[in-house]
């Protein structure tokens, strides 16, 4: 989208609330439930003032129970529905891990043409802000390994919009991890309804030197990253995956083959983490043949999510880290 329709800034947590008022206002079977989002206007403000427009009986405030209101969503699910599930962190999700894995990521296949389940649910994921351990983890690449499950982890007020729109629009449960200190990230949204693909990856940044393959809050990092870079003399692509499952392997393997320098960067803990998937799938390929260095892995440490933000942020992966990474790659 060029030219006036991308002037408008707005957040990236008003560019959710716009996707999903657009779809309730099309589509009667699309309502809201989780806790808090109804009086309270959500944790993180996305459903605010939203209860005032749809009523209640779309905008449901939910007991704290993860297990009880995700399973109710995949019954409303299962019987026309198309329910929009939030789950106030994402390290909530274990509590609720049967009926996302072996309910919703099932019901289809197991039943074929009779049954589908259409339901978002959207978890603010991650770290950066000092809520310690059970409220900081990136949880993303466990779900990643389910068949039946779509992951979606945008990293723009656009992208945002245009994802959650494609997921809340998709037949089958999609898991949309929004990293906290997204939201109050802005930046040209253009108003009115539109959709980005599901598996489609989007080059933030093109270049010839080396290959940042990333996604989520990384994005902005990896950007920060390659100007740094660019004063060095090198030349970096960023390479934003969008959705990591299904994943766009083909903008992957492309991106490897043109710089022939990886780096995979994301906030997970390293050892695990979807950046393994990605590692392999360049190696399993002719990609491998077109790499001059040897590629690198950026991640978390292996450590629960300290609370102080100084210990936070030797925990995580930050900027410095992609540049420092990238420009050993590189020399």
């Amino acid at each position: 989208m060029q030219g006036n329709e991308m002037e408008r800034i707005i957040s990236y947590a008003d560019a959710l609330r716009e996707a999903m008022c657009e779809r309730m206002r099309r589509d009667e079977r699309v309502f809201l439930m989780g806790e808090d989002v109804g009086i309270y206007g959500g944790t993180f403000g996305v459903p605010e003032g939203m209860l005032e427009e749809f009523g209640p009986d779309r905008v449901r405030d939910t007991p704290i129970s993860e297990n009880a209101f995700v399973g109710a969503g995949v019954g409303a699910a299962l019987t026309g529905m198309r329910p929009i599930i939030d789950i106030m962190f994402s390290d909530f999700i274990s509590v609720c891990f049967d009926q996302i894995v072996n309910q919703a990521a099932k019901m289809r296949f197991m039943l074929g043409k009779n049954a589908s389940v259409p339901m978002v649910i959207r978890l603010a994921a991650g770290g950066g802000t000092g809520a310690s351990a059970q409220h900081s983890q990136s949880l993303e690449g466990l779900f990643c390994h389910i068949p039946g499950l779509k992951v979606v982890v945008p990293s723009t007020p656009y992208d945002a919009k245009g994802l959650l729109t494609s997921a809340i629009l998709d037949d089958n449960p999609v898991l949309v991890f929004e990293q906290k200190k997204l939201y109050e990230t802005t930046g040209p949204v253009p108003e009115g309804e539109y959709a980005i693909p599901l598996g489609v990856a989007d080059i933030k940044r093109a270049g010839k030197d080396i290959s940042i393959i990333t996604y989520g809050r990384m994005v902005q990092m990896s950007l920060k990253a390659a100007k740094r870079l660019e004063k060095e003399g090198i030349d970096a692509e960023v390479l934003d995956l969008r959705t990591l499952s299904p994943l766009d392997t083909s903008a992957v393997l492309a991106t490897a083959k043109k710089t022939g320098r990886v780096l995979i960067a994301h906030e997970a803990v390293c050892f695990g983490g979807f950046g393994g998937e990605l590692a392999a799938t360049i190696a399993g390929s002719d990609a491998f043949f077109s790499l001059k260095r040897p590629l690198k892995r950026l991640g978390a440490q292996f450590c629960p999510i300290p609370s102080a933000l100084e210990i936070e942020s030797a925990v995580l992966p930050g900027e410095e880290d992609i540049f420092s990474a990238a420009k050993e790659l590189c020399l």
